[in-house]
């Protein structure tokens, strides 16, 4: 079967068009996604993917056959959370590579159990804060271990702590749910007390940027919810220009404990450098 593309139109469309299926398929599928693209084998997912298949990178439909998942990688660590409601998946991988790092983060969303859409927000070296070391190392301190049945939040709590983040951005009156402790960890710079003396995920949000085109993966076992969206105003040469961009959450009794993020830059260098591990 040919992997095809469609244009951007289709998005609006196969949010609408999914629906509920199993977890064990989508973690089938999650895993499926890893090996292709560790092996940079598109291939790998003719079995699940749709005739009619929408690949995204940073918001732009591409090839799939010559994209970023064609080029084979050695993944040093690899995160995924599935959604059985919206038959979506969210997966996070780090690529240390010092020749080619990247840090992913990928959104699949399936309609009568083929992939319909797969957008992908692959950063490197240049992009906002990127430094994949840095969240090698600060990724692999936290926990983020499944969500016992009894404590475990529902998905409206979950989602609804990642809106009010981003609804913080457009509105300093709004309270955003940050856990106590709380770290977010942006490219390779990290919020947590061992890398900058605070415990807080609240340093440094604006309150006049409006984040708009939301698109939801939410995983209750795994009290997580990433969120893609379009983030105006931080591409320094296309100051209007919105930013792709990946907000992954993980809450904990209603509170935001980790927050990861990805954003892609239209130009190389438009955003800070990571900070890494400390010394380097």
């Amino acid at each position: 079967m040919m992997l095809q593309q469609t244009s951007l139109v289709s998005v609006a469309l196969v949010s609408c068009a999914a629906a509920e299926c199993s977890r064990s398929f989508l973690v089938d599928a999650t895993a499926k996604y890893v090996a292709a693209q560790g092996e940079g084998s598109p291939a790998i997912l003719t079995g699940i993917a749709a005739d009619n298949l929408n690949y995204t990178e940073s918001d732009k439909t591409v090839d799939i056959a010559t994209g970023v998942l064609a080029q084979p990688m050695k993944i040093d660590h690899n995160r995924s959370i599935h959604d059985t409601t919206l038959c979506a998946t969210f997966t996070e991988l780090i690529v240390t590579d010092p020749a080619k790092p990247y840090v992913i983060g990928t959104r699949m969303v399936f309609t009568d159990n083929k992939a319909s859409l797969i957008e992908t927000i692959a950063t490197k070296p240049g992009d906002w804060a990127f430094n994949a070391t840095g969240y090698l190392h600060w990724n692999s301190l936290e926990n983020w271990d499944p969500i016992p049945s009894a404590p475990r939040d529902t998905r409206a709590v979950i989602q609804a702590a990642g809106d009010a983040y981003f609804d913080r951005f457009a509105n300093a009156s709004i309270a955003v749910p940050f856990g106590t402790p709380c770290a977010r960890l942006e490219g390779g710079a990290y919020s947590d007390s061992r890398a900058t003396g605070t415990n807080t995920c609240g340093l440094g949000l604006p309150s006049t940027i409006t984040v708009t085109n939301r698109r939801y993966v939410v995983d209750e076992e795994m009290g997580a919810v990433s969120i893609f969206v379009g983030f105006p105003g931080l591409d320094r040469s296309v100051p209007q220009k919105p930013m792709p961009d990946g907000h992954f959450f993980r809450v904990e009794g209603g509170k935001i404990r980790y927050i990861h993020t990805v954003s892609t830059c239209e130009h190389a260098g438009c955003g800070m450098n990571g900070t890494g591990i400390p010394g380097q």
